[in-house]
């Protein structure tokens, strides 16, 4: 059996009692090391569970799934996975390639950022589609998700922003040189996703198009959801571009039409 077990966001403490018992059960252990982390380590994860954990990184997860399902028809093998095992596309992909080779597999669920956002008072169903904002290079700028926020707040919702993981990058020189040399972990922060979206915005004021925000919609800033020390900052666009909300992992949502009670929370 493959287990997909969802990890919670805070620390070890917030697994299930479900996904514990089967992470118990199991012969090997991996741990999802790229679409997200916890407050803590892998090593802080192994004393609580009292197991051994193999780190799975992008490559052996998405080249190197065989791996991951060696022996699972015959012994229980965990996958283990920060938030909700369905919060990545990669994750469903693992499934699939289960069922392709005959193998069961069950899904323990956890609380992920796309439920527990709900925490900053704006209501879950008023939510519109959830967009990705990446890192920004000199040569790279991507505005799809600009176009998606506007396109939600069009029709009166809120978007959630999911900030860019950097997790084990090569430069492009390591790649072609084939060097397996990293760079260190980056996070994109609420206060660099709203500079991000400020120049957008004036890119296409001064191509005459007339915005679907601006600098002063409001909007939430959260940090550390569902750790000790989780911070949540509503404010407009323009102040979080100078707002530190401290170590990651962050994300923003930008408002739509509000309803009374959010204002209240």
């Amino acid at each position: 059996m493959l287990y997909l077990i969802g990890l919670g966001l805070g620390d070890a403490a917030d697994i299930t009692v479900k996904g514990l018992r089967a992470v118990r059960r199991c012969s090997r252990v991996y741990l999802e090391a790229y679409t997200s982390i916890l407050s803590v380590g892998k090593e802080a994860l192994e004393e609580y569970y009292g197991m051994e954990l193999i780190l799975a990184d992008r490559d052996m997860v998405e080249q190197g799934a065989d791996e991951i399902l060696r022996d699972a028809a015959v012994t229980d093998v965990g996958f283990l996975v920060v938030g909700d095992p369905f919060g990545a596309t990669t994750h469903s992909d693992l499934v699939l390639r289960a069922v392709h080779a005959g193998i069961p597999y069950r899904v323990i669920h956890n609380a992920s950022i796309m439920n527990a956002v709900g925490c900053c008072g704006l209501q879950l169903y008023n939510f519109g589609e959830t967009v990705s904002v990446v890192f920004w290079t000199e040569t790279w700028r991507p505005e799809s998700f600009y176009d998606k926020i506007c396109k939600n707040r069009k029709a009166g919702l809120h978007t959630l922003c999911l900030l860019d993981i950097k997790m084990k990058e090569q430069t492009i020189e390591n790649m072609m040189r084939g060097k397996k040399i990293y760079e260190p972990p980056r996070f994109l922060s609420v206060r660099q996703a709203a500079d991000q979206l400020m120049r957008i915005i004036q890119r296409r004021r001064d191509q005459g198009e007339e915005p679907g925000l601006t600098e002063d919609t409001v909007c939430v800033g959260v940090a550390r959801i569902g750790a000790d020390d989780q911070v949540i900052r509503t404010a407009t666009l323009r102040q979080l571009t100078s707002c530190d909300l401290g170590a990651p992992l962050h994300s923003l949502i930008v408002t739509g039409q509000l309803h009374p009670l959010e204002v209240d929370m």
